[in-house]
């Protein structure tokens, strides 16, 4: 079983250590997203060892599509595969059924919808949700959850909160199952469940009590950053967290910007995760201390700097803005690979930032001095 350990608070900001088979994930920290085992960007798993990486989060829906789990399992599972021996976490492929099938059904037994690569007909619910995660071998497994929208309907929160809460009790006992079976690849996976309510706080609160009643190893806050404001998420962050075990990571799904980073710690969360080092890099955008770039500018042309001074990714120990700039006009891969290398050690290396102050009783400070200096960042 799974072991975390509470180092301190300070407010609401928790430090901790949570031991798994694969590993000890010092919190808070960031989870590097390669959604089909592998960062985009042409980063490899030594890359993520050099920038800092603890937690790899891959993709449950995109890796049972293709290759296929079961491909995965017969090859040793996601860790051999992709030659990657710490911690992974992979999400339970709901937020993709949601967000990527044109044409879905959703009933009790779960969903059924199409494929984004072939079209072919898929059944996915908890049962086969927690078989795809346990052929991967994961160290941790999202439960099968539906994430409704930040503006639906109150009635059609509560009756997908309370399936979601259903769903929780199948994976769990799926889960366990699978655990002991003689050929689960890994037989110590744990499994997160999921907060949802869109943003009414009485319908997070009332959900957050009633899974934290199944003991978990730890619990995700989901279907937030996804069309809502700053303030409304931060709001329910406030309202939900403290109904959450403080004994148990708290993970907030798919947030988000430096500065979003620092305010859910503020809350009390432990875990992010987010596209947006990736994805910005790969269109020349690189995180500082004082915002964002766009490399692509013509103000970088004779910009002989590193992106950010003192940084010691291997982009800044070795290249100029203006020789990455080139780079990227000239549509050569190297620029995106570097400007993705530089944010994800950012992030990274914003997350050691973090568990430094939290250790040294300062972090209050150096939120204040953080956000102060993203306030001009782009949104």
């Amino acid at each position: 079983m799974a072991k975390y350990e509470l180092i301190r608070t300070e407010g609401r900001a928790k430090r901790g250590r949570f031991h798994t088979v694969h590993g000890v994930i010092e919190t808070p920290v960031f989870m590097n997203v390669g959604t089909c085992g592998a960062i985009k960007g042409a980063v490899s798993s030594m890359d993520l060892k050099e920038i800092g990486t603890q937690v790899e989060l891959s993709n449950t829906y995109h890796l049972h599509v293709r290759p296929g789990d079961e491909v995965i399992k017969k090859l040793g599972g996601l860790h051999k595969f992709m030659v990657w021996d710490r911690p992974i976490l992979t999400d339970s492929g709901g937020f993709q059924v949601f967000s990527l099938a044109g044409l879905r059904k959703i009933k009790e037994e779960g969903v059924t919808f199409q494929s984004h690569i072939d079209g072919r007909r898929i059944f996915m619910g908890p049962e086969e949700s927690m078989r795809i995660q346990s052929n991967l071998g994961s160290t941790i497994a999202m439960a099968f959850d539906e994430c409704p929208s930040s503006v639906a309907e109150r009635e059609y929160v509560e009756k997908s909160v309370a399936r979601t809460t259903r769903w929780l009790y199948r994976c769990r006992d799926e889960m366990n199952r699978l655990n002991s079976l003689p050929d689960t690849v890994n037989k110590e996976q744990l499994l997160f469940g999921i907060n949802q309510g869109a943003i009414f706080e009485d319908i997070r609160i009332e959900h957050a009590k009633r899974i934290s009643e199944l003991d978990l190893p730890g619990y995700a806050i989901g279907g937030l950053a996804v069309g809502e404001t700053h303030e409304q998420m931060y709001h329910i962050l406030d309202e939900t967290v403290p109904y959450l075990p403080q004994d148990r990571p708290t993970y907030l799904m798919g947030v988000g910007t430096p500065a979003n980073i620092i305010e859910g710690v503020a809350r009390g969360v432990d875990f992010f995760d987010c596209v947006y080092p990736s994805r910005n890099g790969r269109h020349g955008h690189v995180y500082t201390n004082n915002g964002r770039l766009n490399l692509k500018n013509a103000q970088f042309e004779l910009d002989d700097r590193p992106i950010q001074e003192g940084c010691s990714c291997p982009a800044c120990r070795h290249y100029s803005r203006a020789y990455i700039r080139h780079l990227l006009k000239a549509g050569e891969m190297l620029g995106l690979r570097l400007c993705v290398l530089h944010n994800l050690y950012y992030y990274n290396h914003l997350m050691e930032e973090i568990r430094d102050a939290l250790d040294e009783g300062r972090f209050a400070e150096y939120r204040k001095m953080r956000l102060e200096g993203y306030e001009n960042a782009e949104s």
